[in-house]
């Protein structure tokens, strides 16, 4: 019989108290906003609840109303990033362009989006799920992966108390997780030919689980996507390698 594989136990809640009202809520909102700016600007170092108060443009009293310290203030915000980033997915795997059983497709929306918000989302860089600790870096990826899987379970009618499908998940996390670390230093907008050797080995790894037939072989619908994924990582690559000649 197959052990459950051992979950960190969640973190503590990082606000001291929830808001209530609406208009604690906006300056809850508010505080997180500047948070991200202030990291983005400075650096995790640099970061402090006065400077976030400044930023935020409320007394410094408001931000230790929510928050202990800084480090609750970006755990916050890290929990924000990631109910965003599942919002984010849902929204595009639920509209009529993109709504499909189709893993594959599925799982290319999921770094898609995940490049989105590096690139465009203040602060994320630093914080993206978690603060910028071990710990709670493997902590984040655990929660990452269970969250996907919830996201996949409806539409693939996967069982998500499958501990083989939750381990899955957590190493298709931390694979990608240092691979589009990678693909960030290699080129600040992420390097293509990475984020495209992400997706096929991410494709390749999770076929033995999501295929219906369980061969992994070929696609699941039998439509050749494969074939045109070989064809867009090769494009990619030969970008990758116009624009960093050294590698």
């Amino acid at each position: 019989m197959q052990q459950p594989t051992p979950r960190p136990a969640p973190p503590h809640g990082s606000l001291r108290r929830a808001p209530v009202q609406q208009r604690s809520a906006q300056r809850l909102a508010r505080i997180l906003d500047a948070c991200a700016h202030v990291l983005e600007e400075s650096g995790y170092d640099n970061l402090s609840t006065r400077s976030v108060a400044v930023r935020a443009g409320v007394p410094i009293g408001s931000v230790y109303r929510f928050f202990p310290n800084k480090r609750a203030m970006a755990e916050a915000l890290a929990r924000r990033n990631l109910n965003a980033y599942a919002d984010r997915i849902t929204a595009r795997l639920t509209t009529p362009a993109h709504a499909s059983s189709e893993w594959r497709r599925a799982m290319d929306v999921v770094i898609d989006e995940y490049l989105a918000m590096k690139r465009t989302v203040p602060g994320f860089a630093l914080v993206e799920f978690t603060v910028p600790a071990p710990r709670a870096a493997r902590q984040a990826n655990y929660e990452v992966a269970d969250r996907l899987l919830a996201l996949f379970a409806g539409p693939l009618g996967l069982d998500t108390a499958d501990e083989r499908l939750r381990t899955a998940f957590l190493v298709g996390v931390e694979t990608a997780d240092a691979l589009l670390q990678l693909a960030f230093r290699t080129d600040p907008q992420g390097d293509p030919a990475i984020v495209a050797e992400t997706k096929l080995l991410l494709r390749a790894y999770l076929a033995r689980y999501l295929d219906g037939d369980g061969d992994g072989d070929g696609d699941s619908d039998g439509n050749g996507d494969g074939d045109a994924a070989d064809g867009g990582t090769a494009a990619a690559a030969a970008e990758g390698r116009a624009r960093h000649p050294g590698r």
